[in-house]
């Protein structure tokens, strides 16, 4: 009988029954998941703002001259509104309102100190860099595989335009980072996290902070409308509420700040593209983009990018499109930089990442390589190239201390170099006086003259009517090397002497020399009020 019942598997009433452990394969994927998650954005908040502090030079005066100059006299009141804004109504006040709400929070609790105002908003935008960059690991890892997803990101994380422009306070740094979180929720054939609501507000906001973002946008737009099977729905439940919220909510906040109604989108894109005022600015051929712009801007990853635009499959195509449409587009624009076709750089990394993916025996040598060649530039470029303009600033803070002896003038400082070359306000953070040679853009009307070029015609005929008067003249001149020849005899006879050199770049090109000088009025030509002798 017992070896019946063991047989059958009889168990007597009072023997305990052990019950086999299963563990649950749903709940050991969600784990792993969660420390996937938790592991790419450590990591990529840890890069972005290493990234950040070993960007210490200066790219373009936008990054100053249209964000945190503004943003400045937003929060503070000062300088005068005409020494910042552009009275034409090209840019809005949306994307420097988010800093100067940065720099009013920080004013309250009482950290707004100079350093805290200069880094601070830059660590936003490391921060939302970093976002983009773990949004579109998971993006790429949904659309293709883990192994494709991790090339991706190591493209992305080692491209050195990226690392140079991705922790500015330029609104493309903004524009390329909204456009890379869009793409995430964008309805590619396949995508299983597509989300059209969030990615046409991220699209709008991208548009409104710079309306070029439409052009980068214009075909998937048509794309995703032509595959749409409900398109009336599209646009009446997304497209024109989404729109016309963001429109209306960038026109009062921009009419607020401007006093008077202005639609700053039409502006812009009236003087930029169907007027072409924006070659006031320089002017290059047309076919600069596809000789030379697009393959500084991927760099060492051009030969990555070909070849996986040749492994790609069919639904990628339209990235290849919007790529190509985008430098056809500001090909025939005649002002032409490197940063405005920065936001089409994401969609190249993630071609670069199938290249990778798809090597074999060479990957790591590959992989080595690429490394290696945008480390050189991104460290140069963020480290060496163009720094003086920071740098000057910095010294500059020293007149912001307690004033001297009573009877002492009070500092001055006379910036006598092309235009927006250095930051200026957000910079220093006191009501230091301060004037630079101004170059407003060429509107059409009677009696134009642009300062700046005036003064470089002739700089001591410039200096003679400008300073008829010794005692007007500034306790501190600020200036690039080349021009120190051309108005030596000025600095002597007024009694400047040099108390700065300070490096700004090895490549000197025309006005702008290899380095910053800061000259200084003796304190016994101070005391003196006789004409100057020019």
């Amino acid at each position: 009988m017992e070896t019946i019942r063991a047989r059958f598997g009889f168990r007597d009433k009072d023997e305990t029954v052990k019950l086999r452990k299963r563990k649950s394969q749903l709940h050991n994927n969600v784990v792993n998941e969660g420390w996937l998650t938790f592991g790419i954005t450590a990591f990529s908040v840890v890069f972005r703002l290493v990234n950040c502090s070993l960007v210490q030079t200066s790219f373009v005066p936008d990054e100053y001259w249209q964000s945190l100059e503004v943003s400045h006299y937003m929060a503070f009141g000062y300088p005068f509104e005409h020494d910042i804004v552009v009275p034409t109504g090209l840019r809005g006040f949306i994307y420097p309102l988010f800093f100067a709400s940065i720099y009013k929070t920080l004013h309250f609790i009482g950290l707004d100190s100079v350093t805290v105002l200069i880094w601070f908003p830059r660590v936003m935008q490391a921060l939302l860099a970093s976002a983009a960059d773990v949004k579109m690991y998971f993006f790429t890892r949904s659309m293709e595989n883990p192994h494709v997803a991790k090339w991706t990101y190591f493209c992305q994380l080692c491209s050195w335009f990226t690392w140079y422009c991705c922790t500015r306070t330029l609104s493309n740094t903004m524009e390329t980072t909204l456009t890379s979180l869009a793409l995430t929720y964008y309805p590619l054939p396949g995508s299983k996290a597509h989300h059209s609501k969030k990615y046409l507000t991220l699209v709008a906001m991208a548009i409104v902070i710079r309306p070029t973002a439409l052009i980068v946008w214009l075909p998937l737009l048509v794309s995703h409308f032509h595959r749409e099977e409900g398109r009336l729905r599209l646009i009446t439940h997304r497209c024109l509420p989404i729109g016309a919220l963001t429109l209306v909510s960038s026109t009062v906040i921009d009419c607020l700040f401007y006093g008077k109604w202005t639609l700053v989108q039409y502006n812009f894109l009236r003087f930029n593209v169907l007027h072409g005022l924006a070659a006031f600015y320089g002017s290059h051929p047309w076919h600069w983009y596809l000789s030379q712009g697009f393959a500084a801007v991927v760099g060492p990853h051009l030969p990555f990018f070909l070849h996986g635009c040749s492994l790609a499959s069919r639904r990628y195509r339209v990235l290849l499109v919007t790529i190509v449409w985008t430098l056809m587009v500001y090909s025939f624009l005649p002002h032409k930089e490197f940063r405005f076709i920065y936001p089409v750089l994401p969609f190249c990394m993630l071609f670069c990442g199938m290249s990778l993916a798809h090597l074999k025996a060479r990957r790591r040598a590959a992989a080595g390589v690429l490394l290696v060649a945008n480390l050189l530039p991104a460290l140069y470029t963020g480290l060496v190239h163009q720094r003086g303009a920071l740098d000057v600033m910095t010294r500059l803070q020293e007149l912001c201390e307690p004033p001297g002896p009573a009877g002492s003038p009070s500092p001055e400082v006379l910036f006598l170099m092309p235009c927006h070359s250095t930051p200026y306000y957000s910079h220093v953070h006191c009501p230091l006086r301060m004037r630079f040679l101004e170059c407003p853009p060429d509107l059409g009307g009677a009696g134009y003259s642009e300062e700046a070029r005036v003064f470089y015609q002739d700089p001591l005929h410039w200096l003679s009517g400008a300073f008829p008067d010794r005692a007007a003249l500034p306790t501190h001149l600020v200036l690039f090397d080349v021009l120190e020849k051309d108005i030596s005899g000025f600095l002597e006879s007024n009694k400047f002497t040099r108390t700065a050199e300070i490096f700004h770049s090895h490549f000197p090109e025309g006005r702008v020399g290899g380095n910053i000088l800061v000259y200084e009025r003796r304190a016994a030509a101070l005391e003196e009020n006789i004409p100057p002798d020019i």
